[in-house]
């Protein structure tokens, strides 16, 4: 290809760069996909050939940052709020993975659906004051044939029915559910006898093989990790299709540092490769696809000066409950999580005159998975020294004894909860690091106190023989680490209150394209995953016919 042959510029290769180079190319674009991390996914100059860097290896993973960003190098600041000053915290910050395949690799690859009133909770629910509630300019309907799409591209595996809670689907899912967790069932035991829906977790990850990749060997090794034998689905699988039809490149180790805009409208990119150099890219259209935080950061970075760039940002308000159980639970063995339950997506009575108590309409909690914490060396670095550590972890309370539940709790939008470019901490190109700006909402929060005690309870249930609850991002580590970001390029109809149209646009630039999570308006009870790659499917769907234009 050409300096100036393609139809479309992709910035980042994760779950939403990446379809939107499966889609694109599909329907007979020439794109190029810039990925500032490194390449340890598929090989490049055949890409039917997987790449073999991903191993079982802890310290490379989970201290070494392989899979980037290392935070000394690429810093994020935040700051609870304004009058904190201009940081309080410098280095990681709900740092996702960044790495040809974006959050992909390193996820477990759970992928659920979001339900019907996920998509119109101002009109199902009524606002809350201080948040930001609003309904999406689409409904499920209008998803849910990208939706099965997406699980047919991926490759998901689920039990379709199992959930009662569920939207309606078009058809079963591609893969049946891979085996369960020993601790899993113990724990779902337990919550049908608290009259809850535990049921097999949809996974992007293979219970046979797909798509020429063998099936899960449940090696254990799998959230925050990449896969050695490419079992996960998200989103190798599409990027391979798009560099098989010739049509893509993949430039990785290349920071795009500016969306050139002319006229309103975008012209290309400004870039610096792996040498440093500065350089341009042109394009029809440009493709913005990294992630929650990055994707305004880059707006920012652009001059685009829309008031809510960055704004109305989302995490997951994660309520950890953890208990000892006196059987082997085997937690570091299986795909991470196998089951879950979505009883506290839904509020009912009971969790409405809770919520007019703490002061507010209504809450809602999120899914909630039944899981295990720990790998061999976070366990023996906790374990104590001495002469009593080989025993301790012949005996390893966390790895075979502690299990419980996450839940994913809905954070509700608000404006104060932001991105934008720290004012004097830079990263080693010299570009201002993003500062993020977050306090939770009173909603999650009570939602949190709310159901904590119930899981506590489920798990004495399960033969615990002590629990307890940790939400975080809490008063004591105030700094998010859900990893599950969006919002803060949300779309909408009304150009004063959204960055981007319902087709992903930018109001202000329209053949700048936004294909990640940054477009939620509300962020629901699930991972936000599957919905970013079912709006890619839909929304680079609708701009294919429109080739470089």
């Amino acid at each position: 290809m050409t300096a100036r042959d393609f139809d479309a510029i992709i910035v980042g290769s994760g779950p939403g760069g990446s379809t939107a180079a499966d889609v694109l190319t599909a329907a007979g674009w020439s794109v190029v996909v810039f990925e500032k991390g490194r390449n340890h996914l598929i090989d490049t100059g055949d890409p039917t050939r997987l790449s073999t860097d991903f191993s079982n290896d802890e310290i490379k993973f989970m201290i070494r940052h392989f899979l980037g960003p290392d935070p000394l190098l690429e810093p994020r600041t935040f700051r609870r709020e304004e009058s904190d000053g201009d940081r309080t915290h410098v280095g990681e910050v709900n740092n996702v993975a960044s790495t040809v395949g974006g959050g992909g690799p390193h996820a477990d690859g759970k992928v659920p659906r979001f339900r019907e009133d996920d998509f119109r909770m101002l009109s199902e629910w009524g606002p809350v004051e201080g948040a930001s509630v609003a309904d999406w300019p689409i409904g499920y309907e209008d998803l849910e044939p990208a939706y099965a799409e997406a699980e047919r591209l991926i490759g998901v595996a689920g039990e379709a029915g199992a959930n009662p809670f569920a939207a309606p689907r078009s058809g079963p899912y591609p893969m049946p559910p891979g085996p369960p967790m020993y601790g899993a069932l113990i724990t779902s035991d337990a919550a049908e006898r608290h009259g809850w829906h535990p049921y097999p977790a949809p996974t992007a990850v293979n219970s046979v093989p797909y798509d020429d990749r063998p099936a899960c060997n449940n090696c254990g090794f799998c959230a925050f990790f990449g896969c050695p034998i490419h079992a996960k689905g998200d989103p190798v699988a599409s990027l391979r299709r798009a560099l098989l039809t010739g049509r893509a490149e993949l430039r990785p180790e290349t920071f795009v540092s500016r969306i050139m805009v002319r006229d309103g409208r975008a012209t290309g990119v400004e870039y610096r490769g792996p040498d440093g150099q500065a350089r341009t890219e042109t394009a029809g259209h440009v493709i913005v696809a990294a992630g929650g935080m990055e994707t305004p950061r880059l707006l920012l970075l652009s001059g685009l000066e829309h008031p809510m760039i960055g704004r109305n940002l989302m995490f997951h308000l994660q309520t950890y409950v953890m208990g000892a159980l006196p059987v082997r639970v085997h937690g570091h063995k299986g795909r991470s999580v196998t089951h879950v339950h979505d009883d506290f997506v839904v509020p009912d009575a009971a969790s409405l005159a809770a919520a007019r108590e703490a002061g507010l309409p209504w809450f809602k909690g999120g899914m909630v998975e039944h899981a295990g914490p720990a790998h061999p060396i976070l366990e023996a670095k906790l374990a104590p020294w001495g002469p009593g550590h080989k025993d301790a972890m012949r005996r390893s309370q966390m790895r075979e004894h502690l299990w419980g539940f996450c839940m994913q709790g809905e954070d509700l939008p608000q404006p104060s909860n932001r991105v934008d470019l720290d004012p004097s901490v830079r990263d080693v190109r010299g570009v201002p690091a993003l500062r993020v700006t977050y306090r939770p909402h009173a909603h999650e929060q009570a939602a949190s106190a709310y159901y904590g005690p119930m899981m506590e309870d489920c798990l004495r249930t399960a033969g615990a023989e002590w629990a307890l609850t940790y939400a975080a991002p809490g008063a004591f580590d105030p700094v998010p680490m859900s990893r599950h970001v969006a919002g803060t390029a949300r779309m909408g109809t009304d150009p004063a209150h959204s960055v981007c149209d319902p087709w992903g646009r930018l109001h202000d630039v329209p053949n700048v394209v936004v294909a990640d999570s940054s477009l939620f308006p509300t962020g629901a009870g699930y991972g936000p995953t599957l919905t970013l790659v079912a709006l890619a499917i839909r929304n680079m769907g609708a701009l294919a016919p429109h080739r470089g234009g």
